[in-house]
């Protein structure tokens, strides 16, 4: 599959280092110094445009972080949380599935744009293969050791992508995102590594949605795991998030322990990418 590839530089959001370890957060300052910019690239008739970001101290290959945006879209908070894991020395390309200039609102209804995807998750799977192969021609992007991690809907993206089967992909993350599975046909082997962070009350997967993805992924002989949190509901990783009516709750203890399990599954995987 053929996609165009250019980027321009684009002023990035920026974290606060207050922050919570593992919140999802929406402005404030960054300590490390991060290049980012916009990228081009197609899938299909569609133009995407996506966010990658990366520490300036040096200019060599590295691991890749590639990040699904939540419904909204790739707007700001999305872009800080690229920057966050820029910091940590990674390469992070932000992916676009919507194409560009379509962004929703950040505390808004954004069904109109999420639901075509989810309602067609053969297309899902192509925007998310694009994305990947747009960050695979990243000059500082290492094709060895690339990782996938989303949030909310993103966290859907993600797990897609390894369904998928592409060839490089070393794992996928999901921090509270949703379990229903594409329904695409048989499933290949899922050959990249699996971490699943789950709240316990999200609404947006029953408890039959985590026993049927953890069924899915041994049947297709992936190396999983899956991380209940115990009174975390939906988006438990966004400070200020209180709406527990409709089941969405910021949960500082499972923000802040999803993140470490996380920093703890990418040392493991990018290690073991480097002894191989």
């Amino acid at each position: 599959m053929s996609h165009s590839f250019k980027t321009r530089v684009a002023p990035g959001a920026r974290l606060s280092p207050r922050r919570q370890r593992g919140d999802t957060v929406m402005s404030g300052q960054q300590e490390a110094v991060l290049h980012g910019e916009l990228v081009e690239y197609r899938e299909g008739e569609t133009v995407c445009e996506g966010y990658v970001t990366w520490g300036r101290r040096e200019d060599r290959r590295r691991p890749c972080v590639l990040l699904a945006h939540a419904w909204d879209g790739l707007n700001a908070p999305i872009r800080a949380k690229a920057e966050e894991f820029a910091a940590l020395g990674y390469v992070c390309f932000a992916v676009d599935v919507y194409g560009k200039g379509v962004r929703g609102g950040v505390a808004d209804d954004n069904s109109r744009l999420m639901g075509p995807l989810m309602e067609d998750r053969a297309l899902l799977r192509r925007r998310m293969v694009a994305g990947f192969e747009a960050a695979l021609r990243h000059p500082l992007v290492d094709p060895e050791r690339i990782v996938v991690i989303g949030y909310c809907f993103g966290g859907l993206c993600a797990l897609d992508l390894a369904r998928s089967a592409v060839p490089g992909l070393k794992a996928a993350v999901s921090f509270h995102g949703v379990l229903v599975p594409p329904r695409l046909g048989p499933q290949s082997s899922i050959t990249a590594r699996v971490l699943i962070l789950h709240g316990w009350e999200d609404p947006t997967s029953s408890k039959e949605d985590v026993l049927a993805v953890a069924r899915e992924l041994t049947e297709a002989g992936a190396d999983w795991q899956l991380h209940a949190h115990g009174h975390a509901m939906h988006a438990f990783t966004y400070p200020g998030l209180h709406n527990p009516e409709a089941g969405l709750q910021y949960h500082p203890d499972a923000a802040r322990r999803t993140w470490a399990a996380m920093r703890a599954f990418l040392d493991e995987v990018f290690v073991g990418a480097e002894r191989r």
